[in-house]
């Protein structure tokens, strides 16, 4: 498929998602949400915010660091939440990420590192969050739980199919995708594996996978949700895993859809589902709200210089 069309595909599977949960369920779910939405509430999120930042930086600076490109975790704090305002504000959900990445690796001085970097610290968290919601989920009765045997079954193969490639990448060869084989080989071992940065990996991805939960859990009982945590938690989780999908529009689409049908599977109401996942949109949105404050700071430092010349 053209890029230029396939740019269009994502956003506009989000819009139908949209747009079918609007014509089966009708506004009241998606205001309703948003009216209930108090202080106490984006408190929580500003605060939540704060911590899975911080998470997400440390493990950018990490990985960074085994990839030999230096990164102090105060700067990663600062490009993490730019990143994530710009994500959650233009479309796509990952321009924000493209910015820190080659903005990193052009204060570096190696681009292709510094992009390096932002995509294994991405593919890593998504990877270790998948895995630990998967966790989650078998101690936790959910719609899937029957079927996540053979989810867990297919993961372990595909590991072990990685594995056996990695292991039998030739050293040598002129073919680009040889190189990239090697290159990923080496990105792995020093990024993620080498001198035990694998455990500060997990356990940043285990901070914000549960700070990413206890918003969705703050969303949900702020829009009126009753059921016991031991309900909600798989419920909420099912709806953030959605979001890896890259069919939405600023965040909204798949997460709206998975949440109306969780709910309604467990027994709840697909309204409530829809407007627990509203609600989680507009903290998420406004957790993110220092980053503006960061691209601000940014823009007038770049500017002093200039007034100076003048």
């Amino acid at each position: 498929m053209p890029r230029s069309i396939r740019s269009w595909v994502h956003p506009l599977a989000g819009v139908g998602i949209l747009a079918a949960l609007l014509w089966r369920l009708g506004t009241g779910p998606f205001v309703a949400g948003l009216r209930l939405i108090d202080a106490h509430a984006l408190g929580a999120a500003l605060g939540i915010g704060v911590l899975t930042t911080w998470a997400c930086a440390w493990r950018w600076s990490l990985v960074a660091g085994g990839l030999g490109v230096r990164l102090p975790l105060h700067t990663a704090v600062a490009h993490c939440y730019r990143a994530t305002f710009l994500n959650a504000t233009l479309p796509g959900g990952v321009l924000g990420d493209v910015h820190r990445a080659m903005r990193h690796g052009k204060d570096s001085g190696d681009v292709s590192r510094g992009i390096r970097a932002v995509v294994w610290e991405r593919a890593a968290g998504t990877v270790i969050s998948v895995l630990l919601a998967t966790v989650v989920l078998l101690a936790f009765p959910s719609p899937i739980r029957r079927y996540l045997p053979i989810v867990v079954a297919l993961a372990v193969l595909a590991s072990l199919v990685a594995v056996l490639l990695a292991r039998f990448v030739p050293e040598r060869g002129p073919a680009r995708w040889l190189r990239a084989l090697r290159t990923a080989k080496t990105d792995i071992r020093d990024g993620l594996i080498a001198r035990r940065r694998w455990v500060g990996v997990l356990l940043a991805t285990a901070v914000v996978l549960a700070g990413n939960l206890a918003t969705f859990l703050v969303a949900a009982r702020t829009a009126g949700a009753t059921a016991p945590l031991s309900q909600l938690v798989p419920l909420t989780l099912l709806a953030l895993l959605a979001m890896v999908l890259p069919a939405n529009v600023g965040g909204f689409g798949p997460r709206e859809g998975v949440a109306a049908w969780a709910f309604s599977a467990a027994g709840l109401s697909a309204t409530q589902g829809v407007a627990t996942a509203m609600v989680y949109g507009a903290l998420a949105l406004v957790s993110t709200l220092p980053g503006a404050a960061v691209l601000v700071l940014a823009r007038r430092a770049r500017d002093r210089p200039k007034e100076t010349r003048d």
